[in-house]
């Protein structure tokens, strides 16, 4: 009777046609991910306000699968992009959007820091092609400065 669980458990998942959860996402030809605030160079203030932007493309949080869909990263201080091919991690330097954010405040240390965006699907997988900032600099100062 093992077997045939067995069997039956391998028939379902590799037989039987089914909307697999790691189907590739497309990006629209003209989507685009940007910040709106701060600006490229600014010194700011703790805490940091950032507001992104982005167009050609839906907003709607982590879980929901739609075409043209996704939800945004921010990725702080990376000297590069994560693997576009796997889910982008979760940690300090990868903050998740998932409930379909479009701007948020961080506290940062002061002093010189890289911003940049990654917007990524239902999953956390960036599309295809990836849609990504431009990496901006901001310079933060404490309130009291």
């Amino acid at each position: 009777m093992k077997n045939f669980s067995f069997i039956f458990i391998l028939f379902i998942l590799f037989v039987l046609p089914h909307d697999r959860l790691d189907a590739e996402s497309i990006s629209t030809k003209n989507a685009k991910v940007y910040f709106i605030s701060p600006l490229d160079g600014q010194t700011v203030n703790n805490p940091v306000k950032i507001v992104f932007g982005i167009s050609g493309m839906k907003i709607l949080p982590a879980g929901i699968k739609e075409e043209y869909s996704g939800h945004h990263h921010l990725l702080i201080d990376l000297p590069v992009l994560p693997n576009l091919n796997q889910p982008i991690p979760s940690d300090d330097q990868h903050i998740h959007f998932g409930k379909g954010q479009t701007e948020t405040t961080i506290q940062l240390t002061e002093g010189e820091h890289t911003l940049q965006l990654l917007f990524a699907d239902f999953i956390h997988i960036p599309h295809t092609p990836p849609l990504y900032s431009k990496k901006i600099k901001i310079n933060v100062k404490n309130y009291n400065d």
